[in-house]
């Protein structure tokens, strides 16, 4: 079977962009297995700080490469992690990427630490893939009044800064802000910079990755897709549907939680197949 950086290349030379999407509990681990099986596409399967302390990041592992030995391919990826310490030990326990996010950081500081994870894993296992995020998006997964705090059109990330940061660094996956935010607006998200990610793919001549891909357009997605996206994350449209199958399941008189939270699964499973035929243009 291909492994992650694999599977990367062959959705560059396809144009299509590999489908990420977060879990918490077995419940949305098998609501994206479900879908992705279905359709016949790879999957990744992200886990922040707050969802591995939660599910625990060894049992998130023990999941992926359980469905991963049955030949099916799924990958897992430490998500969203802001200490080294933190981004080590996911490299130890052997993910298949990680991601040093320091957006939030100075350049300079951001580089250091990109590169320090890098270093530490490609003598750990050069297999691992390390991504780093360059301008900012905010950092909540919520549903949102206003964009936040620090996100704007001056943030967007700078080419000529991107070839630079990747060329210091030699990350395998970068995370850029163009136009993206974690989290939904109620109004409605900003659109992509589409000509953004056309020059920092250029520029940086590495994968792209999206992040807050939830209330972004389909057309935009696959604009986004054709410019040099190569992995788009979902979280916040999971988060929606879940705890809305919940409340749904809850209404009935049913109490064993095997039963009422299947409609929560049920609900995920939905968003994570649109969304896959979608990135596989399928």
């Amino acid at each position: 079977m291909k492994n992650l950086r694999e599977y990367l290349l062959w959705a560059e030379e396809n144009k299509i962009a590999l489908g990420h999407f977060n879990i918490s509990d077995s419940g949305g681990f098998r609501a994206i297995v479900e879908a992705a099986k279905e359709l016949g596409v790879p999957a990744i399967i992200g886990v922040s700080e707050g969802e591995r302390d939660f599910l625990g990041l060894n049992e998130a592992i023990s999941l992926v490469k359980t469905a991963r030995n049955s030949g099916f391919p799924i990958f897992i990826n430490a998500d969203h992690t802001y200490s080294l310490e933190k981004a080590k030990i996911a490299v130890d326990r052997g993910v298949d990427a990680v991601i040093i996010d320091s957006a939030d950081q100075s350049f300079e500081e951001n580089i250091k630490r990109a590169k320090n994870l890098v270093e530490y894993t490609r003598r750990k296992n050069p297999d691992i893939l390390v991504e780093a995020e360059l301008g900012f998006i905010g950092k909540s997964s919520n549903v949102l009044e206003t964009l936040p705090d620090g996100v704007s059109v001056e943030t967007q990330t700078d080419p000529t800064e991107a070839a630079e940061f990747v060329k210091q660094t030699n990350i395998d996956l970068l995370a850029p802000s163009v136009g993206n935010i974690h989290g939904m607006v109620k109004t409605g998200n900003p659109k992509l910079n589409i000509e953004r990610i056309r020059l920092v793919k250029k520029a940086t001549g590495i994968p792209l990755v999206l992040h807050g891909g939830s209330g972004i357009s389909d057309d935009e997605f696959l604009r986004a897709i054709d410019a040099g996206i190569s992995i788009i994350h979902i979280n916040t449209e999971l988060r929606i549907a879940y705890k809305a199958g919940i409340e749904e399941g809850l209404k009935s008189n049913e109490i064993a939680p095997y039963k009422f939270l299947a409609k929560g699964v049920e609900e995920m499973k939905k968003v994570v197949k649109n969304r896959l035929k979608l990135f596989n243009k399928l």
